[in-house]
């Protein structure tokens, strides 16, 4: 909320001080036309109803933010400092509030960052606002040479969950800055607010010691300081620092920059490349300019996923639309596939739920056409859906032989070629399938004849339209998982097989469908394309024992 803290601190806090100012000295004086009071009471309604409006509409804080907050405002600053509990007098406006530390956090959500750097944590309201947008493995250090605010701020971070990824280092910044860069530390985004005259310093330090990633980012705060930085005749020691700081920053060849007008002003710079100036060096400045995590991207993408309504499936729909693409969810389960449609939603991943047995000509046929009708081709065929009917060689039946190369083997062919005819015409397309390990060894103790030569059909039919369809644009792949941890494995019938299992994978753990998906996304995308007919295996090492 807006603060009357007793000396205004941003350009707003100043207009609003001077406009209710001018408008006293224009009501106590009886020859001032009512038109001109009433301008001055428009204007300072409209000033002083910013920030109010701006708190109102900004997402409300954790409860450990708004007790930290409430913490810091109600807190003797003044005493502490004449305790000599810190080296400085630390006033209650320098705290960041709600509606920074909710830019802070979106910042952090848009950049995707995972390691942060903090220059001047004072309470840490900053610091726990971004660490709330950190994935679980994030981390962010805090520089801060008050050793009593990490005593201040510590029970609050011990209070939220996010609390554990802060690190905080007391001492001089520019000497913590040094020890970071010779520990070949990198941040994604670092967030300067300290000592103003030293902001410069730090900046420099950052840049010229690659603290900072590439396409990384530099939030300075206070970059306004009241106004004092575009106005003229300002001999304030802080504006002078700043506004030397914004010149700088604006020359510097190796950003691009913006002031956004929030509270006393943040400067957001981007760390870019200088690759403009060596136009042929696909390495350097990426193919067609994009780097390798944006090769990998499949924004625009068609995708589907057979058998995609539980197991490795819906992870590869969940894997394919996190980067991008367009999914549809097809299984012979409605249920199923309406499920995981909706989770896709919710992540706002456009999807679309297509019921289909594809051991069923016609159901492919219409499985295809109902994709094309919808998103107008397909990109990424993902023939994931299979069937494992385990039985002893001497008692397989020519049914259950039957049904299992039905769907392993003939329906992987009859999707490949009805999405390969879609591709083909357009030029391109990836095809991934899924095969398994049992294509390259026999897995036991169990007895699977049926499934195990179904699966090493899957990666012969993958290398044979792998190598016929590449000059036409089309690379066919397969994946080979080992054994998958699923609800069914932790069954009484087949604990006794996990032991045996176990013992014969070097990685000491059965599969998670997770381990997958970074192979499905590479398979799909651009950066795979000289890629054919291969069989990508990931089996903790299982095959080579």
């Amino acid at each position: 909320m807006f603060c009357a803290f007793a000396v205004p601190d941003t350009p707003v806090e100043v207009l609003v001080d001077l406009l209710t100012k001018a408008k006293d000295i224009a009501t106590a004086n009886g020859s001032v036309p009512t038109e001109l009071t009433d301008h001055l009471q428009r204007a300072l309604d409209i000033a002083t109803g910013l920030d109010d409006y701006l708190d109102k509409f900004t997402t409300p804080e954790s409860e450990p933010l708004a007790e930290l907050y409430e913490k810091t405002v109600s807190h003797d600053w003044d005493r502490v400092h004449k305790e000599g509990k810190t080296k400085f007098r630390l006033p209650k406006e320098c705290i960041t509030g709600h509606v920074e530390g909710q830019t802070l956090k979106t910042l952090v959500h848009i950049s995707h960052a995972k390691r942060i750097l903090e220059i001047g944590m004072f309470t840490g309201y900053g610091a726990l606002s971004m660490a709330e947008a950190l994935p679980d493995d994030g981390r962010l250090v805090a520089l801060e040479l008050e050793a009593y605010l990490k005593e201040f701020a510590q029970p609050i971070f011990d209070k939220s969950p996010h609390g554990k990824k802060i690190i905080v280092k007391i001492g001089s910044a520019i000497t913590s800055l040094r020890e970071l860069a010779d520990a070949g530390e990198q941040f994604d985004m670092v967030f300067i607010d300290a000592d103003k005259p030293n902001y410069i310093n730090y900046y420099k330090c950052i840049l010229d010691n690659n603290l900072l990633r590439l396409q990384g980012v530099i939030c300075v705060d206070n970059s306004l300081f009241k106004g004092k930085v575009y106005l003229r005749d300002i001999t304030d020691q802080n504006a002078v620092a700043l506004k030397e700081f914004n010149d700088f920053v604006a020359q510097d060849p190796r950003v691009e920059q913006v002031i956004l007008p929030l509270r006393d002003g943040i400067t957001v710079v981007r760390r870019v490349s200088a690759a403009a100036n060596i136009t042929n060096d696909e390495v350097f400045r990426g193919v067609m300019g994009r780097s390798i995590l944006d090769r990998m991207r499949l924004d625009g993408r068609v995708a589907y996923v057979t058998g995609a309504g539980q197991g490795i499936g819906r992870a590869f729909a969940h894997a394919l639309g996190e980067a991008g693409a367009n999914v549809a969810v097809v299984d012979i389960d409605p249920i199923k596939a309406d499920t995981v449609v909706k989770e896709l939603n919710l992540k706002g991943i456009h999807s679309l739920a297509v019921t289909a047995d594809i051991s069923k000509f016609e159901d492919v046929q219409r499985m295809m056409d109902c994709i094309v009708s919808k998103w107008g081709t397909v990109h990424i065929g993902c023939n994931n859906a299979g069937i494992n009917m385990n039985s002893a060689s001497e008692d397989t039946t020519l049914d259950e032989w039957d049904k299992t190369f039905s769907v392993n083997l003939r329906g992987t062919f009859m999707c490949c070629q009805a999405a390969g005819r879609v591709m083909l015409k357009q030029g391109y397309g990836k095809i991934i399938n899924t095969a398994s390990m049992a294509s390259l060894i026999v897995p036991h103790p169990q007895k699977q004849l049926s499934y195990n030569t179904s699966k090493a059909g899957v990666v012969k039919l993958t290398q044979t339209l792998g190598t016929e369809w590449i000059d036409r644009g089309v690379r066919v792949n397969c994946i080979s998982p080992g054994i998958v941890d699923t609800p069914l494995i932790h069954s009484e019938s087949l604990k006794p097989l996990v032991q045996r299992w176990l013992s014969d994978i070097p990685a000491g753990r059965l599969a998670q469908v997770t381990d997958l998906q970074a192979a499905v996304v590479y398979l799909a995308c651009d950066a795979s394309d000289y890629m054919t007919g291969h069989n990508l295996v990931i089996e903790g090492g299982q095959s080579l024992w």
